[in-house]
């Protein structure tokens, strides 16, 4: 499967954004406006497909840029999953240097095991955290 990382906003549709983003039960209820704007306020990376020229994962980073960071509205489509693309995005988006020595907070129901492969520990059911002593 031959796939790029994008960065930033401007080069994926805010439509496909939407649309993997309204699959997941966290952002299912989300209105389209709320969506575009947390994307336009937010540090986005997608997962573009380059045979088929899809979006088919995205996750975007609220930050400081001095002491803490955000992970947050990660998401590989269904059809695409249990590929390596999360562990992919999440990879990538973990060793940008502007995250480097940041705490890292997101909240998760069930993906656990992917993110503890980065460093994060859970606090508890559903908040994971990576630098506590940050």
């Amino acid at each position: 499967m031959k796939y790029r990382i994008l960065e930033g906003h401007e080069k994926m549709d805010i439509q496909d954004i939407i649309r993997l983003l309204k699959t997941t039960y966290w952002a299912a209820g989300r209105s389209n406006e709320q969506i575009e704007k947390s994307v336009l306020n937010s540090s986005c990376y997608g997962v573009y497909l380059e045979d088929e020229r899809k979006l088919v994962g995205f996750g975007r980073v609220i930050s400081d840029y001095a002491t803490t960071y955000y992970l947050c509205d990660v998401v590989i489509d269904t059809a695409y999953q249990h590929h390596g693309l999360g562990t992919a995005l999440v990879s990538y988006i973990e060793s940008r240097p502007e995250y480097a020595g940041l705490r890292g907070i997101l909240i998760t129901r069930d993906a656990h095991s992917l993110y503890r492969k980065f460093g994060y520990e859970v606090l508890d059911d559903r908040v994971m955290v990576k630098g506590l002593n940050c």
